[in-house]
């Protein structure tokens, strides 16, 4: 938990150091406070009221000290709760950053969202609100340990040997809720991520889901989370209950010793002095007991936030792509792909399977193949969204594992299936492409992409916003401005993954008109089912299963009667359809 926390915070981890020694510090004077009760008692009951108040005088001006320290302790947890808000959240984002792409699952995003809006927040409150109470403590009750072992040899003992047994418990107990904890935080990520969905998708919800069904995800997701929410209570109320049983349990251990301590007393007849000595054990078994149950209350609120902290570590724990020491510069703009084999995880089958291509610079390559036939994931591959499993992918002659992220970016720009837009203007989520550009160059990638016939019909224009996500705008003019991105950042290859999947024919042809200009000034890789853009391609790559089942152009394959063909007639049968 310690070790996250210091990453968490970075540079400013002297900070929550100083709050812990400031913190411990604070617990041992608590503890000496609370045994200086054992001479003002003592005194008090032999008569020497002197020496009493003395002792008194020193008691009282620990209590002082102790509420200074305590103010200052509190100042400086949440000092170091600030840091945390302030450096933890960078932090996480600088890391996430550089992990691979396809990491980025619908559920490690969700994850990754309740952990940086609720998660941090929870451990933000650590140092202030639990952290201080808990180390005072634990400390405290080793100092009055010591002293007990003064006043009565056994009971020393007792309450020496219940530390650790008390720690092994505290441990149980929290392991008792873990996997409970582990649900709950789950289920209400996924909850969120189903809230946020039902708002943004309801023309969906609603053309679908009649009669009141539109809700039927999000009230599963509710329910799920209700239910791990009361197994969480449950596990959460054992675990408080088994806590306070072995404190109170060690408290009655002490007060047999005791008894058995009186008894034996009474057997060899009462010495004042004797007497006294049971007395203030008592009263400070009865000290030694409270901060151990404040403790064992404390326990769940820290487990929760060990939950949160897991969570971060779990991320950190994931290992972005390796970046070579020196990074080597491409000769050209060419695309090499070598007996390519790769898969998504270790326990999962390949998606591809040893597949092999060229790309020379100022070609254009057409990849055709079913859908979950490995197109998009060779596309992922050269923009290095992942490593591969086996073979490589080379950029101008140089494998992209040994190019530096930046210099690997600026090879390739690329125009995704599904496309995002961010809260801003046209011009803004343009300029994205190249953040630089005049206003003439993002008028230029507007018109290229057909995003000009938009802009002419807005009273905005460029400075229109379009809305979180691209919300105020259709799929096909969403699909236009990321068109228009890519084209403005002007790299040497450009990826392109069904482009004109959202446009209507008006605009698909526009698109593919965009590209035959751009043929032979960059090298293309385009992923597309329509015929006008296959047939412009120098070579088409038939990929099927996994593997590159033909290769050629495409009065070749056409010649060959394989797959290629058969393709073929499916797309002139689909042209041919009408509704009747």
């Amino acid at each position: 938990m310690l070790k996250t926390l210091m990453q968490l915070l970075g540079d400013q981890a002297p900070v929550f150091r100083r709050y812990l020694c400031m913190a411990a510090i604070y617990g041992v004077l608590s503890g000496l406070t609370i045994t200086a009760l054992i001479p003002v008692v003592s005194h008090l009951l032999g008569g020497e009221t002197v020496l009493a108040a003395q002792w008194l005088v020193a008691l009282v001006a620990g209590v002082l000290l102790c509420w200074a320290l305590r103010r200052r302790v509190e100042r400086a947890g949440m000092g170091v709760g600030v840091a945390l808000l302030q450096s933890a959240r960078h932090r996480i984002g600088d890391h996430v950053a550089t992990l691979p792409v396809g990491w980025f699952t619908p559920d490690n995003t969700a994850r990754l969202s309740h952990l940086i809006s609720h998660g941090m927040m929870e451990v933000a409150q650590l140092p202030a609100h639990l952290f201080t109470p808990v180390i005072g403590g634990l400390v405290a009750p080793v100092i009055m340990v010591v002293a007990l072992l003064g006043l009565n040899l056994q009971m020393g003992l007792i309450a020496l040997a219940a530390l650790p047994v008390l720690a092994a418990i505290f441990v149980l107990a929290a392991r008792l809720g873990r996997s409970a904890d582990e649900a709950f935080q789950h289920h209400s990520a996924l909850t969120s991520q189903r809230m946020v969905e039902f708002a943004q998708a309801q023309s969906v919800l609603r053309a679908f889901n009649g009669g009141g069904a539109s809700t039927g995800f999000l009230e599963r997701a509710i329910a799920q989370q209700r239910d791990s929410g009361s197994l969480l209570m449950y596990a959460s109320a054992l675990s408080i209950v088994l806590n306070a049983w072995v404190v109170q349990a060690v408290f009655a251990a002490l007060m047999i010793a005791a008894g058995l301590w009186l008894g034996t007393l009474s057997q060899t007849g009462l010495q004042q002095q004797e007497v006294i000595a049971v007395i203030v054990s008592l009263m400070l078994v009865n000290r030694f007991v409270d901060p151990l149950l404040d403790v064992a209350g404390y326990g769940e609120a820290l487990r929760g936030a060990r939950g949160q902290l897991d969570a971060v570590r779990d991320i950190f724990a994931i290992a972005p792509l390796p970046e070579p020491a020196q990074s080597r510069t491409p000769q050209d703009a060419s695309v090499t792909l070598r007996e390519v084999v790769f898969r998504y995880a270790e326990d999962q089958d390949n998606v591809l399977r040893g597949v092999s291509l060229h790309a020379a610079p100022g070609t254009m390559t057409a990849l055709v193949g079913s859908s979950g036939s490995g197109k998009t994931s060779l596309m992922r591959l050269i923009a290095r969204f992942f490593d591969v499993s086996g073979g490589s992918v080379m950029i101008g002659g140089v494998d992209v594992r040994d190019m530096s992220g930046q210099q690997l970016s600026a090879q390739i720009s690329q125009i995704f299936q599904d496309t995002y837009l961010f809260q801003g203007s046209i011009a803004d989520n343009i300029r994205l492409g190249k953040p630089g550009a005049s206003d003439e160059e993002v008028m230029e990638a507007a018109r290229l992409s057909g995003v000009g016939e938009i802009i002419e019909r807005l009273p905005q224009g460029l400075a229109t916003p379009v809305g979180e996500g691209g919300a105020r705008l259709s799929g096909g003019e969403r699909q236009r401005i990321s068109i228009a991105r890519a084209l403005l950042k002007d790299a040497p290859i450009l990826l392109v993954d069904e482009a004109t999947a959202a446009l209507d024919a008006e605009n698909q042809a526009a698109i593919t008109e965009t590209l035959a200009r751009l043929h032979g000034k960059r090298t293309l890789i385009v992923i597309a089912h329509q015929l006008s853009t296959i047939a412009m391609a120098d070579q088409i790559v038939v990929l099927e299963h996994g593997k590159a089942a033909e290769q050629g152009t495409h009065a070749e394959l056409k010649a060959r009667s394989g797959l290629y063909t058969h393709f073929l007639q499916q797309r002139h049968t689909a042209k041919g359809w009408r509704i009747a």
